[in-house]
């Protein structure tokens, strides 16, 4: 990890909305890295002592148990936003396990700066509460798409989602990550994936998913996402 020069700033979405005083008073405390696909940055039950800013096309999973041999996905953050801004001090423990779903940039930043910082500032005090307000609202979507749509929508929805994040066409998510993403067995993800390939949307390689017609998928996808993104503009183009 290395500190930020003051040129620039980290491709994402909320330290780009930092005022420059808010910026550089964040700038010499923020350690700038790479994610690895797989990284585990939290456990359940660990401290949060660090908040974590995915950059550019870096994605973050949040993964919670559905028993004690099986996670399921619940939540991926790209630059849009973080993970750990809402805790208010540092030694809150995680809920779910938190892990780089795709590698790139990743800013690290200690809790107890943030709350210094929040403490002081107004501005970013209501900042952070909108992107709160915002996880709530994907949860409480999450809930309901898990509930109404079918496994190929949300299929679908999660693939288009992670191109959407990363900007590629190739997507590194095996039949069994697919699984985890939808809650089901990875026989089930398995014949999703090849009725997607016999129609001609997907292609596979090992480990790898390539999206042949991204119209198609986005059509076959689920609403969810766009309602999302359709709030998320709401809540930080508004005047703060």
């Amino acid at each position: 990890m290395r500190p930020k020069p003051e040129s620039s700033r980290p491709l994402n979405d909320l330290i780009g909305s930092l005022s420059s005083k808010e910026f550089e008073f964040f700038r010499h405390s923020f350690d700038v890295g790479e994610g690895t696909v797989g990284q585990v940055l939290y456990h359940p039950g660990d401290p949060v002592e660090n908040v974590y800013f995915p950059c550019g096309p870096t994605l973050l999973s949040l993964a919670i148990a559905a028993n004690e041999d099986r996670d399921v996905e619940a939540v991926l953050i790209g630059r849009e936003g973080a993970v750990g801004v809402v805790a208010d001090g540092d030694g809150l423990p995680t809920y779910s396990r938190i892990s780089v779903k795709a590698g790139g940039p990743l800013v690290r930043l200690p809790v107890r700066k943030l709350g210094e910082a929040k403490a002081g500032s107004g501005g970013l005090e209501r900042l952070l509460a909108r992107y709160s307000h915002y996880l709530l609202a994907y949860l409480g979507q999450s809930a309901v798409c898990n509930a109404v749509h079918s496994i190929e929508q949300r299929a679908a929805k999660w693939i288009v989602q992670i191109i959407e994040h990363t900007g590629a066409e190739d997507v590194t998510l095996t039949h069994e990550q697919l699984a985890a993403l939808l809650g089901i067995g990875r026989s089930y993800a398995s014949r999703i994936v090849q009725r997607f390939k016999a129609e001609g949307i997907l292609g596979t390689a090992r480990g790898k998913l390539r999206v042949q017609d991204l119209p198609e998928l986005q059509q076959r996808s689920c609403q969810c996402s766009g309602w999302l993104k359709k709030h998320y503009t709401e809540l930080f183009s508004s005047s703060p």
